[in-house]
């Protein structure tokens, strides 16, 4: 991928699991909790006691850090 190019995660139907997003970003899923209790990161919504991340919020997230 060129450098400034965003990597677009494609939208479904329902929100993706933190290892959803940790494989999409090539980063450890340990890095996601820790940037969601520094309030940094892509945002993410508790379901139950699982973290969800909506595609849309990762994407602009993504986008926003580009």
């Amino acid at each position: 991928m060129k450098r400034g190019t965003v990597r677009r995660l494609p939208l479904a139907p329902r929100p993706r699991s933190v290892g959803d997003v940790s494989d999409f970003l090539g980063i450890p899923v340990g890095t996601l909790y820790q940037w969601r209790h520094r309030g940094q990161g892509p945002r993410a919504r508790k379901v139950g006691r699982h973290l969800r991340h909506d595609p849309v919020d990762v994407q602009s997230w993504l986008e926003e850090a580009a």
